[in-house]
């Protein structure tokens, strides 16, 4: 499991590059940083070095940022290895609130996402009784 970092913006002009620029000036380093938006507001997710000290850096400068937990899934990059995770988490009956993929230049596929009914121990997947969890 990694902490992501959520910050909630305003959809006004400069605000991304506020957040980004008071990260930067922080020395945390943004691993990947996705962007979901509405009429009013942004809600961004970051992947960074060190989360707990982003958060605390954009609250002092007036963000609204928290952590949430969420798991981080490293397949082979190749065709079916996403469709073959997910048929995993259907064949469980497991909901995916959210998620995102990339690449890294290993050639490993990374997804990270929220929703997925809880992990156990082992590694391997479980319901829990709140029903929100995460994908591991």
């Amino acid at each position: 499991m990694i902490s992501q970092l959520t910050v909630f913006l305003a959809n006004e002009k400069g605000r991304l590059a506020a957040a980004c620029r008071t990260l930067a000036d922080a020395d945390i380093n943004m691993k990947a940083l996705f962007i979901a938006d509405t009429a009013d507001f942004g809600i961004v997710r970051i992947f960074c070095d060190t989360p707990k000290r982003a958060v605390e850096v954009l609250g002092q400068a007036g963000f609204r940022a928290s952590l949430t937990p969420v798991i981080a899934v490293s397949v082979e990059d190749a065709p079916g290895t996403l469709a073959d995770l997910l048929g995993f988490c259907q064949g469980a009956s497991m909901n995916i609130e959210y998620g995102y993929c990339f690449c890294t230049a290993d050639g490993k596929a990374i997804g990270g996402g929220r929703g997925c009914r809880g992990v156990s121990r082992g590694g391997g997947l479980r319901r829990s009784g709140s029903g929100r969890g995460l994908l591991r």
